[in-house]
């Protein structure tokens, strides 16, 4: 998808969720409220064909900025990578875990249900199998979640969101990895874990019309 596609797309989906008169929060969680910390869905929305997947939660008040109602994380599955590709950093279960999964970026939707910001975590956030930047920048076209359970809505207005700031997104990751090297040289391996007491390792706001205006649509 090129950006102009996803702008479109992302234009497209919005505008019905206005239309329709419910709003992008209201089509992942519940309509008396999420629960904090709960994953929506329960089991992650997983693409049928390719595995990515993502899943939206609520923080707890006091631990969220006042204006994010929630966060989408995106998630990238180890099948879309190079076979026998060893991670930078291992889930604690290995290769035992549940989800063989590695974390691309999060998207957090403002209580209007518009997006506000993208941000990469720590490894401890999402304990997941650990790539560094120039594998994950080069397989970000491979993130595709149109094809899950979920709203199809969501999921277009996910994808699209993805493919139209791919370029911020990558710069996020080598952000991500830059600081990550600080952490390490400060912590050692405890760099990836709470004792770090860095959870938000990259972030940009979003300005959603600035981005839509810059392009020739």
């Amino acid at each position: 998808m090129t950006p102009v596609e996803a702008a479109h797309t992302v234009i497209e989906t919005i505008t019905q969720m206005a239309q329709e008169r419910k709003p992008l929060m209201l089509r992942v969680v519940p309509e008396d409220g999420a629960k904090f910390w709960k994953h929506y869905p329960e089991k992650d929305a997983r693409d049928k064909f390719c595995k990515s997947r993502w899943y939206y939660h609520v923080h707890a008040a006091g631990s969220r900025d006042a204006d994010e109602h929630g966060h989408f994380h995106l998630f990238l599955h180890r099948t879309q990578l190079p076979e026998g590709l060893e991670p930078k950093v291992w889930p604690p279960l290995g290769e035992k875990a549940k989800a063989h999964v590695t974390h691309l970026i999060a998207l957090s939707i403002d209580t209007q249900g518009i997006p506000r910001s993208w941000f990469t975590v720590n490894h401890f956030v999402t304990n997941e199998f650990l790539y560094p930047a120039d594998v994950m920048i080069e397989h970000l076209p491979d993130f595709n979640v149109d094809h899950t359970a979920e709203d199809d809505l969501v999921n277009r207005f996910v994808t699209a969101m993805v493919a139209l700031y791919r370029d911020e997104i990558a710069e996020l990751i080598r952000e991500r990895d830059a600081r990550q090297a600080e952490l390490v040289a400060e912590f050692g391996d405890k760099a990836y874990t709470k004792a770090s007491g860095v959870e938000v390792l990259s972030q940009i706001p979003i300005d959603l019309d600035a981005k839509l205006s810059s392009l020739d649509i």
